[in-house]
């Protein structure tokens, strides 16, 4: 069976997007986006289209488009549909899939539901992308504990943003957690600036040689 990964973050907004996009292309894999909250503007499916350089295909259409940029619980509830944790089945597919959730991992999809029950019940491995910017520390020490509270494998962190090197070796050595790599802000972002990113600052051995 091939490699899935489930890709999430400490925040919303913080570039696990841009890292999505730039580990499945390296991948040359499949995309998924279960949720997608907010449809003004260009979608997260959308962005990594542009920025993967993947077949077509390969972006898989998300199980739940939301309307308003919130929530996806209470986006759902504004459109007037409900998220079901039974309709956000992973695929089996014969190259890697990198999973992308909504926001961060305590972001609910329904009253009773959040994404981290759902990564719970899925039991794949995880990579946890984290800012570097101030308050990034409690922020992702919170969440590799609420991982390993709910046995949920964590491959290990991702940095995005300048480097902060007391603070990444911080989070690594407090949370007793690999540090795979950091992804800086790219300017100008196109698909050949974040593919040489990628190349450069990450071991994809690493990463597909983890449970």
């Amino acid at each position: 069976m091939s490699k899935r990964i489930v890709v999430t973050g400490t925040d919303t907004g913080i570039g696990k997007t841009v890292f999505a996009a730039g580990l499945a292309g390296l991948l040359d894999g499949f995309y998924w986006k279960p949720v997608q909250s907010g449809l003004d503007g260009e979608t997260d499916s959308e962005v990594v289209e542009r920025l993967a350089g993947l077949p077509s295909g390969r972006v898989l259409p998300e199980a739940y488009r939301l309307r308003s940029p919130l929530s996806p619980h209470r986006s759902a509830e504004i459109d007037g549909v409900s998220i079901e944790p039974a309709d956000l089945s992973f695929p089996v597919l014969p190259t890697p899939l990198v999973i992308e959730g909504a926001g961060g991992l305590m972001v609910p999809i329904n009253r009773q539901t959040r994404f981290i029950d759902v990564f719970a019940e899925w039991r794949l491995p995880v990579i946890l992308c984290a800012r570097t910017e101030l308050g990034t520390i409690n922020h992702s020490l919170l969440s590799i504990e609420a991982l390993r509270a709910r046995s949920i494998p964590l491959i290990g962190v991702v940095f995005v943003g300048e480097e902060a090197a007391d603070t990444q070796w911080t989070i690594t050595e407090f949370g007793a957690v690999r540090q795979l790599g950091r992804l800086p802000h790219l300017t100008p972002l196109t698909r050949e600036t974040l593919r040489k990113a990628m190349v450069a600052g990450f071991d994809l051995a690493q990463i597909l040689g983890a449970e």
